[in-house]
């Protein structure tokens, strides 16, 4: 396991959503200050403020992503392109390893409040979501993308 991997899990386990957890954990990376990390990525917990859309994780991901090696020229085709297909090889790869990109698909059969509000992180929370693990994997993805080749 990275140190990423392990940081985005230990990251969760501290109290912060996906997205947070897994931006954070590449703030070696990004050159972000956790509290713009943390600020940055908070609306999207929950598959963006608990609406149960994309993974939290993913757009953590997304966002590492984007600080790392979009373009900065906004009429740069070419390099959108490639970003593009940098972030779809990200999110194939997390659906294969886990089924989906969406949170409420891979919260199937995890029995959640309804709602915004969110949910007291009790050692029961932790035993039941597989969210630690997915910003572990993540990181671990994003890892691979970033310094394999």
């Amino acid at each position: 396991m990275t140190d990423h991997a392990r940081l985005a899990e230990e990251n969760f386990r501290k109290g912060c959503n996906c997205a947070q957890s897994v931006l954070l954990a590449f703030g070696d990376v990004t050159g972000l200050e956790d509290e713009t990390a943390l600020r940055l990525s908070a609306s999207f917990g929950g598959g963006l403020g608990r609406l149960r859309e994309v993974c939290g994780a993913v757009s953590g991901g997304a966002m590492v992503l984007g600080l790392v090696k979009a373009p900065v020229d906004p009429t740069d085709t070419e390099a959108k392109r490639a970003h593009y297909a940098l972030v779809r090889a990200f999110a194939e790869r997390f659906r294969a390893q886990n089924g989906s990109i969406i949170c409420r698909e891979l919260l199937r059969g995890v029995s959640t409040s309804p709602g915004g509000d969110p949910e007291s992180r009790t050692p029961g929370y932790y035993q039941k979501r597989p969210c630690a693990a997915l910003c572990r994997t993540a990181a671990q993805i994003l890892d691979d993308l970033l310094f394999s080749h």
